[in-house]
């Protein structure tokens, strides 16, 4: 049953119990809206939102700018993220990417029974390398009508040992010490977003940490197994849109720069390997843009909705009748949960 939502009215959410993995019980939620749940008559398209590592959708502005174009909006936590968090042991935890077609399963049947029969799915960072994926299984195939990728992960920003010869390490060895500890670093992404140290984003930071998260071996060696796949190409016969900042820089760079780019992944990987995706791929790339393109400045943000719109409407996705201008940039004085 749908029930109130965190981020408060008009936000609903729905959560299921998923079959355990590895012998643990796990959970996926769903939010959505009022509006998006009472579907206005002729609406048939809907947006599915699949958040990044160490994240959960918090970003009501996104909603608000997706039902802007006349098209339904819901969001999914997967398992083991965000409002599906059940105990450490399974925070973010996942030894293969697959194992999230339970989630966006029951996601898209819940969708569908909301009357919505097209779907295009908004995925940011690892949801991008995880909508992408899905979207080739057999499933998505007969489920997924477009992408719309925001800095999605396509592979990994990290010198050329890393990539490639710690990379066959870890696969060959990965699945052994699934529970290794690789690194257990704080964001320094995530303080460049946060009010409480300088950001202009309200959060939950028990649900985004700011704070240490140990990144495991079965974690990355999946994430690795899922770039392989991409690397070998895709082939998606579906509108795909990939929009990243125009830039990257390091995580110590200038506040400018920190404000202004993309300091968790390499911008250039994710445009060298759009053509890798399908046949039918548009790529942007945001001036002043950060990591996720939803939280950079009102300039850039209203940049990358317009994108969106351009897109929605260039592929027959806005809906007769949709205001089609994008949404207002987000006000910075104005806490978004």
């Amino acid at each position: 049953m749908w029930q109130n939502d965190i981020l408060g009215s008009p936000w609903r959410a729905l959560t299921t119990t998923l079959p355990p993995i590895r012998g643990a019980q796990v959970t996926a939620t769903l939010v959505s809206t009022e509006h998006t749940l009472h579907r206005p008559p002729g609406r048939t398209t809907a947006v599915l939102y699949l958040h990044g590592y160490n994240d959960y959708f918090f970003q009501r502005h996104v909603g608000e700018f997706v039902e802007s174009q006349g098209l339904g909006f819901f969001a999914l936590d997967l398992h083991g993220y965000g409002r599906s968090t059940t105990d450490e042991t399974t925070r973010n935890d996942c030894h293969d990417l697959r194992e999230y077609g339970h989630d966006l399963a029951w996601a898209t049947a819940q969708i569908n029974a909301a009357g919505y029969d097209k779907l295009l799915i908004m995925g940011h960072s690892t949801g991008g390398l995880i909508a992408t994926l899905w979207a080739h299984s057999a499933t998505g195939r007969r489920t997924v009508d477009g992408l719309i990728l925001n800095s999605p992960w396509f592979d990994l920003n990290r010198p050329w040992f890393d990539r490639v010869i710690a990379t066959a390490m870890l696969d060959a060895v990965g699945h052994r010490v699934t529970d290794y500890i690789i690194t257990n670093d704080p964001s320094p992404y995530t303080d460049t977003l946060h009010t409480s140290t300088g950001g202009t984003w309200e959060f939950d930071l028990l649900l985004k940490r700011a704070e240490r998260t140990p990144v495991r071996a079965g974690w990355l060696r999946a994430i690795r197994a899922g770039h392989a796949r991409l690397s070998q190409g895709l082939g998606l016969n579906i509108p795909v849109l990939i929009a990243t900042s125009a830039r990257s820089a390091h995580w110590n760079s200038s506040p400018q720069e920190l404000k202004s780019s993309d300091i968790v992944l390499d911008v250039n990987q994710i445009h060298a390997r759009a053509d890798k995706v399908g046949y039918k791929v548009t790529t942007v790339r945001i001036d002043g843009g950060v990591h996720d393109l939803s939280l950079s400045a009102p300039g850039p943000q209203q940049a990358y909705f317009d994108a969106i719109s351009h897109w929605l409407g260039d592929n027959g996705y806005t809906e007769p009748g949709a205001i089609n201008q994008g949404a207002q940039s987000h006000d910075p004085t104005r806490p978004d949960v």
